[in-house]
């Protein structure tokens, strides 16, 4: 088998010998959708795991010095929130599939299994690989038709984070739900690659899923509904527990269908990697809100010395709401009390919606589909939220011992720290009192009436006066 993937292909099933097949890794699957603990290395080099919001991290074995995954690629069902799933396409169990984690110079072996209905292939991508490892059906392998297991084999060239997802029948299956991170981890102490202390990873999807059903459209290009991160819209996205002073990196990659300007409150971070690889240290500068594009990777990193819950959003308004309907008319100060009431008598659940704007929706007790999420939810301890899909909340405290990402609850703020309603009098604003203030007066302009005459050509070609 080494010496057949050398050659850049990969390898179907058939291809591989008896005694190989007979020892195919054991299929692991997750069906929870909680953050799964990091997954210490027992075997192979020794590396700090990442932390896959909301995901984990797959499992393997080493066989002859070979680290060997199983990935099965499979329909699965995904909670996306609270009393909201999701029938999607996804890999061992879950949507998006689990984080995958080796160290440079690791020889990689990854059996891949469809059980989906029609054919697939996993395309690593960014990964420096044999072409005929990369993935793409019919240009650089046959596709792996239902009920096969193919086999990529390539060498971990290079540290940094990346992706994996299909290239077969792609619009659909990436549209289901069908990717994946990949993590490669430094072999050695790399000049432009920080040691930290809490690493966190996620992807960047959307789906178009109308309330009340269960499976997304396939055929949206631009209007999704659902935002989310690893298949997870808030208040289902876990938050992001750290200690006062630790060294965060955020691994984030994009796999939607337009960009996100991703946005952390109370610290500014630098860029510190790309799909690329490692930021050189001169190229870095400090942000608050990085833009991710489509098919990009970006790392974050600062220290976390600011205490609190801070928010970690996309920074485009419409990708923090959930099901969002794209054909709701905007009826600011419009006053349609009268209309209501009539039409509630023909419609008793009829309520009126957005002419103070569109918090109120986040406190309504409307009635819901069956199967979607509220546009806005999501508690905090002053009220709602009112947020939804890409945010979660960074929490900060001195007390989160290394290695405890369970999470500590709200943040009970020192006294005098929390703004408040002011209750007593207002000052008296300043006020010009000349007419229209000296402003309105400049000092070019005369002071007195003047009379202006016009003249325009008369019916015979004479001016007249007027």
């Amino acid at each position: 088998m080494q010496a057949a993937s050398l050659t850049g292909g990969a390898l179907a099933a058939a291809a591989v010998s008896r005694v190989a097949m007979a020892a195919l890794p054991e299929v692991v699957s997750q069906s929870s959708p909680a953050t799964a603990a990091p997954l210490s290395p027992t075997s192979g080099r020794p590396y700090q795991p990442v932390v896959t919001l909301n995901g984990w991290t797959l499992p393997w074995r080493m066989n002859q010095g070979v680290k060997e995954f199983h990935l099965v690629a499979e329909p699965v069902v995904r909670e996306m929130a609270p009393g909201f799933k999701a029938h999607l396409w996804g890999y061992n169990g879950q949507s998006p599939g689990p984080t995958i984690e080796v160290v440079e110079g690791d020889r990689v072996r990854i059996f891949v299994t469809n059980r989906l209905p029609e054919h697939t292939s996993i395309h690593w991508h960014g990964q420096r690989l044999p072409s005929g490892m990369d993935g793409v059906t019919g240009l650089t392998q046959p596709a792996i038709g239902p009920g096969k297991t193919f086999v990529y084999e390539f060498e971990a060239r290079r540290p940094g984070t990346f992706m994996y997802h299909p290239h077969a029948d792609e619009m659909t299956q990436m549209a289901m739900g069908m990717m994946g991170m990949w993590v490669t981890h430094p072999k050695a102490k790399h000049p432009d690659i920080d040691t930290v202390d809490r690493d966190f990873c996620f992807l960047l999807n959307a789906y178009d899923i109308e309330p009340g059903s269960y499976t997304p459209k396939i055929m949206t290009m631009l209007d999704f509904n659902i935002w989310s991160w690893n298949s997870r819209v808030f208040p289902g996205i876990d938050s992001l527990n750290v200690r006062t002073g630790d060294k965060v990196r955020i691994r984030v990659g994009n796999l939607t269908m337009t960009n996100h300007p991703i946005h952390v409150h109370g610290h500014e971070f630098v860029v510190s990697g790309t799909d690329g690889g490692p930021t050189p240290r001169a190229a870095r500068w400090m942000e608050v809100t990085t833009d991710i594009a489509v098919g990009q990777m970006r790392q974050l990193e600062f220290v976390a010395d600011e205490e609190g819950d801070w928010a970690l959003h996309c920074h485009k308004s419409h990708h923090t709401m959930n099901a969002m309907g794209h054909d709701v008319p905007t009826l600011i100060g419009v006053d349609h009390r009268g209309v209501a009431e009539k039409i509630a008598k023909l419609i008793p659940d009829y309520m009126v919606m957005g002419e103070r704007g569109m918090a109120d929706m986040a406190e309504m007790e409307m009635p819901l589909p069956d199967n979607t999420a509220p546009m806005m939810t999501g508690a905090g301890p002053f009220g709602s939220v009112e947020m939804g899909g890409m945010f979660s909340v960074l929490k900060v405290r001195p007390d989160q011992k290394p290695g405890d990402y369970s999470d500590p609850g709200w943040f009970k703020h020192p006294q005098g720290t929390v703004s408040y309603e002011w209750t007593g009098e207002l000052a008296s604003a300043a006020r010009q009192h000349s007419a229209g203030g000296h402003l309105m007066q400049p000092q070019n302009m005369p002071g007195k009436e003047i009379e202006v005459k016009a003249r325009k050509p008369s019916s015979k070609g004479h001016h007249s006066g007027h």
